[in-house]
């Protein structure tokens, strides 16, 4: 990536938007903006619909014990201080010995009770997370295969347009913040809704005046969170966004590291990152001092709501409405919603990150891919091939690749497309197995119209070698069998025979079993083509296609794999993309392309005898050898294919 001037300002930030205060105003009547994007995930939620109901139930059996331990200290503290005057009256008799005794067991009693309370409390608690925290886990490894599979299924153009930084953290980051949400964020917010109607319940059944003083500072607590909430929103999405953006870079500096070295770019990079970087810190600063100013306020309310408590408390114990022990009561529960209410504003967080993050997922898995495939019986292919006025305009960038080319093949017939750089040799091969689909024309196989087949089975009976060869981070036998998962021992070592790779494998330090490094990037540049040469022809397809595929081969190499070609291949049809003409392979058929057409057509005699194909020789110089090869010249200027 090269960056741009003004790129930074292509990232939105809220603080620049110029209705903010209109942003505001419609956080504060609307709390939980946008929470539709999390609509999404109501299939999880019926998927594990009984793991939910059971969570719940558990949720609520732990905070019923928990709401009985303060009237069982209630019920303590008021026999002490309805029994101390009476302790007193016996002061000087052997009777207060006994009295003290059995006022320490009764106490004793409730002591027992309230870490009895306080275990079955527990219990319930550990198997509520064993059930809701656990469903999370689940539904976030589905969400994450979901989004893996739908990003294999979508076109090629999806890629083009979006940086691999970005697929990936929607995949990682975004899926974790949604992960808060099902886990934590929907566990403590049935856990404060439970507490709450089960406390305020207790608390009315001793004193609905009390309570009400007690819980007077908990609509302020409410506007809070109300005015936070589209804050905390906005600024969640504009730091997943530009963590993508520093994914993006990072993962583009990684696969380029040998351009940046080769260039002295390091400095100049490591500065760039750097200055995302920075952004990223001040948006996420942003957000820590929303939190960081929330937070403190609930806290203050709550200590609050405890001196109202022991104020107003005080005065109605004075006045004999309620005991000693209802104080220390309420008290201890407004202290039991000291976490749940804190908590409202870390779920508000967790909720508004959440709906963020998924919708920015839902983005992507929205997006419907551009290649569909029927659903049809697979069939083999006999090899036919039908190009019928094609036209092909490239979906993201505009540019018209392919302008009404027309050809056919016989089942076991060869053609060659040469051309120069860019006139659409490429592109004729993707939309050959459909990587793209034609903007006007039709392309058949066998007489059937390619986008009417099976698109799995269209691309296993057909072999192709694209021309950006990539190999995965694995070993080099592994490599070889991706096309085929039932691949033999001995089919690996025969295709790499074939492909003239087998020696030079062996050669490697584990042989087969090497690994190849990231991208094949402990492999030479003609090593990783014949590796790609025979995981193509390993799956024994009907149809064979190589773009450019033996650019970075010596000329005895090229001579073995052409000898495979011609005898082995020869009732396969084959398509070649290459820059020059090879006279160890028959073609049936050469096309040249220039600026999406085709301007010269025929077999080799064809051609020959219209004048526009000089027979020369091309010394290669590196083995000594000499190279047969054809060199197209047009009558108006040179188009040279060499």
């Amino acid at each position: 990536m090269v960056p741009k001037i003004g790129h930074l300002a292509e990232i939105p930030t809220f603080e620049g938007s110029t209705n903010r205060p209109f942003r505001r105003f419609n956080a504060f009547i609307t709390p939980i903006p946008n929470v539709k994007d999390l609509r999404f995930l109501n299939k999880y939620f019926i998927r594990y619909k009984w793991q939910l109901i059971w969570g719940i139930l558990f949720v609520s059996a732990s905070n019923y014990f928990r709401v009985l331990q303060p009237q069982v200290i209630r019920d303590a503290l008021d026999l002490v201080v309805e029994n101390i005057t009476l302790y007193r009256q016996f002061d000087g008799f052997a009777l207060q010995e006994v009295f003290f005794k059995e006022l320490g067991s009764i106490l004793l009693f409730f002591g027992i009770l309230v870490l009895l309370l306080a275990l079955l409390m527990g219990l319930f608690m550990y198997y509520m997370r064993q059930t809701i925290v656990v469903v999370s886990r689940l539904i976030e490894y589905d969400l994450r295969k979901e989004i893996f599979g739908h990003y294999e299924k979508l076109h090629l153009a999806f890629y083009k347009r979006n940086n691999t930084g970005d697929l990936m953290s929607r995949i990682t980051e975004d899926v974790s913040k949604v992960r808060n949400y099902l886990g934590p964020g929907i566990l403590y917010g049935i856990n404060l809704v439970s507490l709450f109607v089960m406390v305020i319940y207790a608390m009315f059944s001793v004193s609905w005046e009390l309570t009400l003083y007690s819980l007077a500072p908990i609509p302020l607590l409410v506007i809070s969170i109300y005015y936070v909430s589209d804050l905390i929103n906005k600024r969640s999405e504009v730091i997943q966004r530009q963590l993508a953006q520093l994914n993006s870079i990072a993962q583009e500096v990684y696969s380029g590291i040998r351009v940046v070295k080769s260039y002295v770019q390091e400095r100049f990079m490591g500065k760039y990152f750097a200055a995302q970087s920075e952004v990223y810190k001040e948006k996420a600063l942003h957000l820590a001092r929303v939190d960081a100013f929330f937070f403190p306020i609930m806290l203050f309310m709550i200590g609050a709501s405890t001196v109202i408590t022991v104020y107003i408390g005080g005065l109605q114990v004075v006045s004999g409405k309620i005991t000693t022990g209802n104080i220390a009561e309420f008290v201890i529960y407004v202290n039991i919603l000291t976490w749940p209410v804190t908590s409202i504003g870390w779920i508000a967080s967790i909720v508004q990150q959440a709906a963020a993050s998924q919708r920015r997922i839902n983005e992507f898995l929205e997006t419907d891919p551009a290649i569909q495939s029927p659903v049809v019986d697979p069939v083999n292919l006999g090899g036919a091939i039908e190009f019928d006025r094609v036209t092909f305009v490239y979906p993201d960038t505009g540019t018209r690749a392919l302008e009404e080319v027309s050809f056919r093949l016989s089942p076991g017939q060869k053609m060659a497309v040469v051309g120069r750089t860019g006139s659409g040799k490429s592109s004729l091969a993707e939309l050959l197995v459909r990587m793209y689909d034609v903007t006007e024309g039709a392309i058949r196989l066998d007489g059937k119209d390619v986008r009417e087949m099976d698109l799995a089975n269209l691309r296993r009976r057909i072999g192709y070698v694209p021309q950006d060869v990539f190999l995965f981070s694995d070993t080099v036998a592994n490599n070889i069998a991706f096309g085929r998962a039932d691949a033999t021992w001995s089919e690996v070592h025969g295709f790499a025979k074939h492909s003239a790779i087998y020696e030079e494998i062996m050669d490697l330090p584990d042989g087969f079993e090497t690994m190849v490094g990231e991208r094949g990037v402990t492999l030479s540049g003609g090593q990783k083509q014949r590796i790609s040469i025979a995981r193509a022809l390993i799956k024994r397809p009907d149809i064979v296609v190589l773009d450019d595929c033996l650019s970075a081969v010596d000329t005895n190499t090229e001579k073995k794999i052409l000898g495979y070609l011609s005898e082995d291949l020869a009732d396969k049809t084959a398509i070649i993309i290459t820059h020059r003409i090879y006279s160890l392979l028959t073609f049936d058929k050469i096309i040249v392309l220039d600026q999406g057409r085709i301007i010269e057509e025929g077999t080799h005699e064809e051609l020959i005898a219209k004048g526009r194909i000089l027979l020369g020789y091309v010394r290669k110089t590196t083995l000594g050898g000499r190279s047969r090869c054809l060199i197209f010249i047009s009558k108006n200027r040179p188009c040279p294919i060499l």
